[in-house]
């Protein structure tokens, strides 16, 4: 992904989740993808997705049972 559409992301994930914190980085080797976090924690991979001609992205975000019960 682009520096612009990270950008653009990253804007908008912020005001949903209302968190400052939270950063899109690029992921090394991967045009197609990027990672999530908070501060410097990894929280998930945002993927691009253009195949059917409507882009669109998708956010996964996995949840250990370890972290729920912190």
């Amino acid at each position: 992904m682009k520096k612009d559409e990270l950008a653009r992301l990253q804007k908008y994930l912020r005001g949903v989740f209302r968190l400052d914190d939270l950063n899109i980085k690029a992921r090394p080797k991967k045009d197609d993808s990027a990672e999530v976090y908070i501060n410097d924690e990894f929280i998930g991979v945002i993927y691009r997705d253009d195949e059917d001609e409507d882009l669109c992205y998708n956010f996964n975000m996995a949840i250990l049972e370890f972290d729920l019960e912190a």
